[in-house]
């Protein structure tokens, strides 16, 4: 008691409550009311019953789409980066006595940028809306121009996150139109709002409507010395021409696919390349091969962008940690499956899509795919009944459905995008089927 008056005679206060007597009485609460405590059985038996409520993809076929989606992960991943060396989300900044954290990173980032074809990668990004954002900041310092265009067909929260990031530089996001035959890019709409203001265009193969769109072959020519951004879907790399042999500036894209399970919307990994000439703008750390005093293969911090590390000004973000852990997930699942095996995976994609959307079509009411042009792992139907109901009748005969359309794309009200992955077998697809011929 004796310590706690000469603390408030020290701080010049009577007791405790005088600080907070800046607080005005009117906003003060009468204190946090906390359930009594509870013995270690009885949380995890409360946590259990909690829990148990979740309808998860383990128990239900999981149709959702739309950035995030149910891939087989091989164990031995999770055993990897369970390992107690792994566990964190940061660039070690003790390099010296890191290495093998270094190394593990360095090798996602030979990985990511063989499997992209570009020259650098950083050590990841947050998720891919961030690395999106962070593109737009760079090809701002790259240009010193105003405008980023993006296709009106993308994701909601990707715009929400981009413009968070721009409105600081005082950028203007432009978006542009989409083809409503094919759900590509209106090259036409595009080409207009290619002004002198422009500092960079993105586009994602695939797109939002799971379509490849081979409009992007020709991007390059179209936007010239404007940097161009190409958001990816890393599996469908397995199948698909790289953007660095179509001329992309940077790539960007979810590397939740590798590896990362989806955990209710995160974490996640953002993958983010660019070329050579461009890594001084990049964002993040990057990785790099060195020597040490022995002349023994070691692992650095080649290059650290950071305020906390270099002087402000020159400084181009301000992520203070990346997805270390998932990066090392990321490349022991490429490691593991390998480039073969990376190639089915995606081709079996590709035929799971193409022969569910056949069977969705063939029923009354229902027309998919939407869009007439090849599809990776999703397609846009559209419903007989609001996509929202759709979702709870699925939900109640255990599935869980596709995404509704229409907070992405506000005309789209009677769509729903449906992603089908290696996970969902021929059973899943007829459970599927099943429920829809009720509806019809």
């Amino acid at each position: 008691m004796a310590v706690d008056e000469r603390m408030l005679k020290a701080l010049g206060i009577k007791d405790v409550e005088d600080l907070f007597r800046d607080i005005p009485v009117s906003v003060r609460t009468d204190g946090i009311h906390i359930p009594k405590g509870m013995s270690e059985p009885e949380v995890i038996r409360y946590v259990r019953d909690m829990l148990s409520k979740n309808r998860t993809s383990e128990d239900h076929p999981c149709f959702l789409g739309g950035g995030v989606r149910d891939h087989f992960i091989p164990s031995a991943v999770r055993s990897i980066i369970s390992r107690s060396e792994f566990v964190t989300s940061y660039t070690p900044y003790q390099a010296e006595i890191s290495q093998g954290m270094l190394q593990a990173i360095f090798e996602y980032q030979s990985l990511i940028a063989e499997l992209t074809d570009m020259d650098v990668v950083n050590s990841s990004m947050y998720d891919a809306p961030t690395a999106l954002g962070e593109a737009a900041t760079m090809s701002f310092r790259i240009r010193s121009k105003k405008k980023f265009l993006v296709p009106e067909a993308m994701s909601f929260e990707k715009k929400l996150v981009l413009r968070n990031y721009v409105l600081g530089l005082g950028m203007e996001v432009v978006e542009y139109a989409y083809d409503p035959y094919t759900g590509g890019i209106d090259m036409a709409d595009l080409a207009s709002k290619l002004d002198d203001d422009v500092s960079g265009v993105y586009a994602e193969v695939p797109n939002l409507f799971g379509v490849i769109d081979p409009l992007v072959m020709r991007l390059k020519e179209e936007v010239k010395d404007r940097v161009l951004v190409i958001g990816v879907d890393p599996i469908s790399l397995g199948a698909l021409v790289p953007p660095g042999q179509y001329g992309a500036d940077i790539v960007v894209g979810e590397g939740q696919p590798l590896g990362v399970p989806m955990n209710f919307g995160g974490p996640l990994l953002g993958i983010f390349a660019c070329r050579q000439e461009h890594v001084r703008k990049m964002p993040g750390r990057l990785i790099g091969m060195t020597k040490d005093k022995q002349g023994r293969r070691a692992y650095c911090m080649t290059l650290q962008t950071r305020e906390q590390h270099i002087k402000r000004s020159k400084a181009t973000s301000n992520i203070c940690s990346n997805e270390a852990l998932l990066a090392v997930a990321a490349a022991a699942y490429l490691s593991i499956v390998g480039p073969k095996g990376l190639r089915g995976i995606a081709k079996t994609n590709i035929l799971r899509a193409r022969s569910l959307a056949e069977r969705i079509d063939e029923l009354d009411g229902f027309t998919a795919p939407v869009f007439h042009a090849y599809h990776f792992n999703e397609f846009v139907m559209t419903t007989p009944v609001r996509p929202e109901k759709l979702s709870k009748i699925l939900l109640k005969h255990g599935i869980i459905g596709g995404m509704p359309m229409s907070r992405h794309v506000p005309r789209m009200a009677d769509e729903m995008l449906i992603a089908t992955t290696e996970m969902h077998s021929e059973d899943d697809h007829e459970r599927l089927i099943k429920v829809l011929k009720e509806v019809a």
